[in-house]
């Protein structure tokens, strides 16, 4: 039998009240952290809607509220939230250089923090090598090309020319993304910021030199 309404309420008291639009940005943008690490650890593919919930600590019926189009909409969500701390952190600072060389040492310095000295999987990075990448392909290559860009700008800020500037931005990214891997698959944070420290002194080097970076550096 239902239970009969409690007395002095009225029964539309006693009926979950539909979440205010305020209430919802709030929860969802407190939820993605979760969310983000939750994907980190167990994929795309991998991460059920109980291992997802457990991890928010939020209820299935509310993350449907918060999220209406389910685990692609989370992700979607977890990426424009990523997107937007590197736009803030990291590109903007790296497209507005006035200094070059700090703005690069700055640069390495959040990349070091931020994925843990190799110790944090890149979601981005990891997205786009899924099978659920195709997904996300807007939102992985705006992360990248924005990311390499934006590097590019602050090289040629430095007097390097653009080709160049180009060139060793992509091999910077790479670099990273490659060292974050290499990091994970020996169990050794060490080797993520060696590989960055070295990726750090070419662009300085390349830098200094205003477009002769050390052959020697490069190899």
């Amino acid at each position: 039998m239902a239970a009969r309404p409690s007395p002095g309420r009225s029964p539309l008291a006693e009926r979950p009240q539909p979440l205010s639009g305020k209430r919802v940005l709030t929860d969802r943008a407190n939820a993605l952290p979760a969310l983000a690490e939750a994907f980190r650890e167990h994929g795309f593919e991998g991460a059920s809607l109980s291992m997802l919930s457990k991890a928010t600590g939020l209820g299935k019926g509310s993350l449907y509220n918060f999220f209406p189009g389910g685990k692609a909409e989370m992700m979607e969500a977890v990426l424009a939230d990523i997107d937007a701390w590197f736009a803030r952190a990291i590109f903007a600072a790296l497209e507005q250089a006035s200094d070059p060389a700090s703005s690069i040492t700055a640069m390495f310095a959040d990349v070091t923090a931020y994925f843990e000295s190799g110790g944090r999987v890149c979601l981005v990075g990891w997205l786009g090598l899924g099978s659920s990448g195709d997904l996300f392909a807007v939102s992985i290559r705006r992360y990248f090309t924005r990311w390499i860009s934006a590097l590019a700008r602050c090289l040629e800020t430095g007097r390097l020319p653009s080709a160049l500037a180009m060139r060793l931005a992509e091999e910077t990214v790479a670099g990273i993304q490659g060292a974050i891997v290499l990091a994970r698959a020996l169990g050794e944070n060490a080797a993520f910021v060696r590989i960055v420290r070295r990726l750090e002194a070419t662009l300085l080097d390349a830098v200094a030199r205003r477009g002769h970076p050390s052959d020697a550096i490069l190899a």
